[in-house]
């Protein structure tokens, strides 16, 4: 029997319906989709975003009462090519939000320091100071979150102490690295 449509004088003409077309589409747009996998993200989306490891191969001699870049010359990994061991520079490629951690691994005649993370030249984030044991020596972290338009931005690590210190080589006790949270 016809479906048929009820219209204000009664009975209409019979309706018919039409199966849609189903297949594969070419392109979706999703706005609120969920339980997508990790693997069908875009390049750039966090999961599949930049994050690098760089340590030092020597130690640093910091002079004290002195702001001083930290140089990283040792890529453990750079999925993204955003660090470049010749500067001591991050530049991220994707705009977003990026977990920065560092550790400054300081020999045994350091007796205080400070990390601080600069974003385009300015001062953007320090650690408290740290004060170690003259004797044994120790180590400063800083973790943050910070935002970086992919383009322009870029990230240096600097210290400063009030006496001469010395940054340690281990790569267990000084390293920078980070990671895409999220993109803008």
């Amino acid at each position: 029997m016809p479906i048929s449509t009820i219209g204000q004088s009664g009975l209409n003409a019979p309706l018919s319906l039409t199966t849609p077309a189903l297949g594969t589409p070419s392109s979706l747009v999703l706005t609120n989709a969920t339980g997508l996998p990790q693997a069908g993200l875009a390049t750039g989306v966090a999961g599949t975003g930049p994050a690098f490891y760089v340590t030092k191969s020597g130690s640093q001699s910091i002079t004290g009462n002195s702001t001083t870049k930290v140089t990283f010359d040792t890529k453990v990994f750079d999925t993204a090519s955003i660090f470049s061991t010749s500067t001591s520079i991050l530049t991220p490629t994707v705009a977003g939000y990026y977990l920065i951690n560092v550790i400054l691994g300081f020999g045994a005649a350091s007796t205080s320091g400070q990390i601080n993370l600069y974003k385009n030249g300015s001062l953007a984030m320090n650690a408290p100071p740290a004060s170690y044991n003259s004797s044994i020596g120790g180590q400063m972290v800083l973790t943050s979150l910070i935002s970086v338009n992919g383009t322009t931005d870029y990230l240096e690590i600097y210290t400063y102490g009030p006496s001469t210190m010395t940054i340690s080589a281990s790569s267990q006790n000084t390293q920078f690295s980070g990671y895409l949270v999220r993109s803008a």
